[in-house]
């Protein structure tokens, strides 16, 4: 853990969510364990979302583990979805029952969260009631706060101002399209919720706010670093006077002790950050990095560097032949070739080459130019796909898949009374479903079998023969939910045996940590335990890890380390590639706040990495897909 001193607010910043969670949660624990030798309560205030569940998950730990008792915790929540049953899937309530309540010794009464049932006309009064319960019991000790990736904080949209209340909050777009996959849909997402306001967070005597993931890096830095303002509500804590950021390393990526510690502090100026640190000032100049002067370098707070090494000429000359040796056309390796500067060896000119794909997707999105080239250029190429993507299927398409087996087995005569039962029964809960109602195991099934037969037909468009393709329906993602459960010791066997059978030479997987599912990073656990399980094995020593990301964001230009250019012709077959996918085109379940569909947002993206590199002087392509290399 490193602490840091540029933020306008106190900020920490952990290796792993894991571990700031854990930090969190003894902070909390200390809290418990101080109020209850002083013969007083310890009131929290309590916060829901998908980053505070690993607190509570250590909390419990430490109550099970180490007598960390709950008897004398008085807590309120942030907010609630309105209206909403206390019963429901995305009820607040039961999450914090799930997460929290039905697993420590906190009394019943002590635990107080928005009612979400309440008529409208009552409101108003329950909220002045439930600020005056917090002042009762001698205001808030402790706050945990998450952040919107509109920087809300509970449900404070932006535009709140400093000094609101409780109150009936109109949720915003970004908001409801975030909470979408919860309900399965934005048309099913509350438009509001009750609130707890800005005023009675910042009374609070302590207050820590907590991030993951790089969906949140920008979010957060205009938070830590930017005005109080009150489109960024996160902002007002920028004035509390004891209040703490909690990151991991993902969701502080954007800030300046990031992106440019050499403004903040000496740094140790190795390969990696010398290139981090001309590419970003050629971009932020827009010069070519061959046509940066000293000047350049001295104005932009780079005079140090300087010092240690040299005129701009020579560094720019070293910078520049670091970034054109990350381009290649064979990512496979370019047989019988110097590979010296190449990023990928030339032996053996054939390899194994086995691609790790979260969802059913995600090899063509993410990487599918590569793709084709590793088969076009006579490499045997495997490709995994992790989990089942189930929940990514819309229920009408389902239904449809459904009809038409029903359909066929009646126009041919096929006699199958347990399949057509399965399918009448299917399209029977389909039509009658209720909204956010989790679906049965052969609507799940249903939907898995849609996804498989997509992904098998990529298979095919790019050459891969289906001996080569394997489902591994890892059970974590077999919830029916969003919500997933924790990897299991099957999950880890499936990959690890997968891996041993095959003995690549290269392993491609899912780095890509701003998924907003979360599957990316848990399936990119999976594959690298299983790595380490194997890492004595013989065939380990000449196996490569490439790590590539997803629709949602792309690695920067200083760490890519492969960079495969591709020609329009070969976008359009990448284009078509993804058509294959046919159930998630035309708008999907989890759209999230890009509307554009996966192979315009693969485009738009693989058109800015070539950008960048002409940018910084190098050739100019059409598109680039990118690739870091984990060395485990």
């Amino acid at each position: 853990m490193q602490q840091l001193s540029y933020e306008r607010i106190p900020t920490s910043v952990y290796g792993t969510a894991d571990e700031a969670s854990a930090a969190v949660a003894n902070e909390i624990a200390a809290l418990i364990r101080q109020k209850q030798q002083d013969g007083k309560p310890a009131v929290l205030g309590l916060a829901t979302g998908s980053s505070p569940k690993k607190v509570y998950a250590e909390l419990i730990r430490l109550h099970r583990k180490e007598g960390l008792s709950f008897q004398n915790v008085i807590t309120f929540n942030l907010d609630e979805y309105y209206p909403m049953q206390p019963d429901a899937l995305q009820s607040y309530v039961r999450f914090m029952k799930e997460f929290l309540f039905d697993h420590v010794d906190i009394p019943v009464q002590n635990y107080h969260i928005p009612d979400g049932t309440l008529s409208m006309e009552k409101i108003r009064e329950y909220c002045l009631d439930y600020e005056k319960q917090m002042e009762l019991h001698g205001g808030l000790d402790f706050q945990l706060l998450g952040i919107g990736r509109n920087g809300h904080i509970g449900f404070n949209e932006p535009g709140s101002h400093e000094n609101s209340r409780t109150r009936l909050m109109t949720l915003d777009q970004t908001t409801r399209v975030d909470a979408a996959m919860d309900f399965g849909g934005l048309s099913k997402v509350p438009r509001r919720a009750i609130t707890m306001g800005v005023l009675p967070i910042l009374q609070a005597k302590r207050v820590v706010l907590i991030a993951w993931g790089e969906h949140k890096a920008g979010i957060i830095k205009q938070a830590v670093e930017g005005p109080v303002v009150e489109s960024v509500p996160a902002s007002y804590l920028q004035g509390h006077h004891n209040v703490s950021v909690v990151l991991d390393e993902s969701a502080a990526s954007e800030l300046t002790s990031r992106k440019a510690p050499w403004l903040i502090d000496d740094v140790v100026w190795d390969r990696a950050m010398i290139k981090k640190a001309v590419a970003n000032l050629a971009l932020i100049l827009g010069k070519p990095v061959l046509k940066l002067t000293n000047k350049d370098y001295n104005d932009y707070g780079l005079s140090d560097l300087l010092a240690q090494h040299g005129q701009a000429y020579d560094l720019n000359i070293d910078v520049f032949n670091w970034l054109q040796h990350t381009i290649t056309g064979w990512p496979g390796g370019k047989p019988n070739a110097d590979d010296t500067n190449r990023p990928e060896r030339a032996d053996p000119v054939k390899k194994r080459c086995l691609i790790f794909s979260p969802h059913p997707d995600d090899d063509i999105i993410s990487m599918g130019g590569t793709f084709q080239r590793l088969v076009d250029q006579g490499h045997e190429v495997h490709v995994a796909y992790q989990t089942s993507g189930n929940i990514a299927v819309a229920d009408d398409e389902a239904l449809r898949f459904a009809d038409f087996v029903v359909d066929f087995n009646d126009r041919f005569n096929i006699t199958s009374p347990q399949a057509d039962k399965i399918f009448r029964d299917a399209a029977r809960f389909l039509r009658t479903k209720k909204d956010s109602e989790k679906d049965t195991d052969a609507v799940r099934y249903i939907k898995g079998l849609i996804r498989k037969g997509e992904a098998k037909n990529t298979c095919r468009f790019v050459g891969i023969p289906m001996e080569n393709v394997h489902f591994l329906t890892m059970p974590f993602y077999e919830t029916g939910l969003v919500q997933k459960k924790p990897l299991g010791e099957e999950d880890y066997q499936l990959v690890t045996d997968l891996i041993d059978k095959i003995k690549p030479h290269q392993v491609y997987a899912a780095g890509d940590l701003a998924d907003p599912h979360g599957t990316h990073k848990v399936c990119l656990d999976a594959v690298m335990e299983a790595l380490r399980r194997l890492k004595a094995k013989d065939f380990m020593k000449d196996c490569w890890v490439w790590l590539y990301k997803g629709a949602w964001a792309e690695w920067d230009i200083d760490q890519i380390e492969m960079a495969v250019p591709m020609s329009p012709d070969q976008v359009m077959k990448k284009r078509l590639g993804i058509f294959k996918h046919q159930s998630q085109k035309d708008g999907v379940v989890f759209q999230g706040t890009d509307e554009r569909e996966f192979w315009q947002r693969a485009e738009d993206r693989n058109r800015k990495t070539a950008e960048l590199y002409n940018k910084l002087g190098l050739a100019e392509y059409a598109a680039m897909e990118a690739f870091v290399r984990w060395k485990f």
